[in-house]
């Protein structure tokens, strides 16, 4: 079994949502749908002093994020239809749709919030790792996207060289799900935990 990972360059992204709205084009995606989201970190507080100067700690980062095909999927573990599966040659996690019966469960377990709800066709629905595209050699849209060229695809194995598991604010912690995604942080990247996500409503 070979399981692929995405790879993301915190110190390249710019938070251009290219990625995000490549992604949406290619799988002609409805609106209020999208398989991959660029999540804004933020930190810190703005504040005057008694004499009006004005001083802040504030920091935001930008990171881009969809499914991340983890190792346990708790998406899987707790769908009561047993609708989704984890393919054993490439480590993707799907949906089968025959099954699905749009309960939402996956979308309220998952702490990355991949899967979507589609309202129309009553289907869970999410990144797929463009996986057609992996099988004849390319890579998912996403990453070709990329105009700053902060995300990258493949085996876990040489994904794992390039950053650390998905370390920082605003992820969970990876002891959640193992997921595979690896990260080079920026320079304000921060620790699990420590951030919180700036655009809610844009990524829900």
């Amino acid at each position: 079994m070979s399981q692929y990972a995405f790879y993301f360059d915190g110190t390249r992204c710019t938070g251009c949502k290219t990625c995000e709205m490549s992604c949406k084009d290619f799988n002609d995606l409805s609106t209020g749908i999208t398989f991959r989201k660029v999540l804004e970190a933020t930190l810190g507080e703005t504040v005057r002093d008694e004499s009006g100067v004005i001083t802040t700690t504030c920091i935001s980062y930008p990171v881009s994020l969809s499914c991340n095909h983890c190792d346990s999927p708790i998406c899987m573990a707790k769908c009561p239809q047993g609708a989704i599966s984890k393919d054993p040659d490439t480590g993707f996690v799907s949906n089968d749709l025959e099954k699905c019966i749009g309960c939402g469960t996956c979308a309220l377990v998952c702490p990355y919030g991949a899967p979507k709800i589609d309202e129309e066709a009553k289907k869970a629905v999410r990144c797929h790792g463009c996986a057609d595209r992996v099988a004849e050699g390319t890579k998912p849209v996403c990453v070709e996207a990329c105009p700053a060229r902060a995300l990258d695809f493949g085996v876990v194995e040489e994904m794992e060289k390039l950053g650390e598991r998905a370390n920082i604010a605003p992820l969970p912690d990876v002891s959640e799900t193992t997921p595979n995604l690896f990260i080079k942080g920026s320079a304000d990247a921060q620790p699990v935990g420590s951030a919180e996500v700036a655009n809610p409503l844009e990524v829900a």
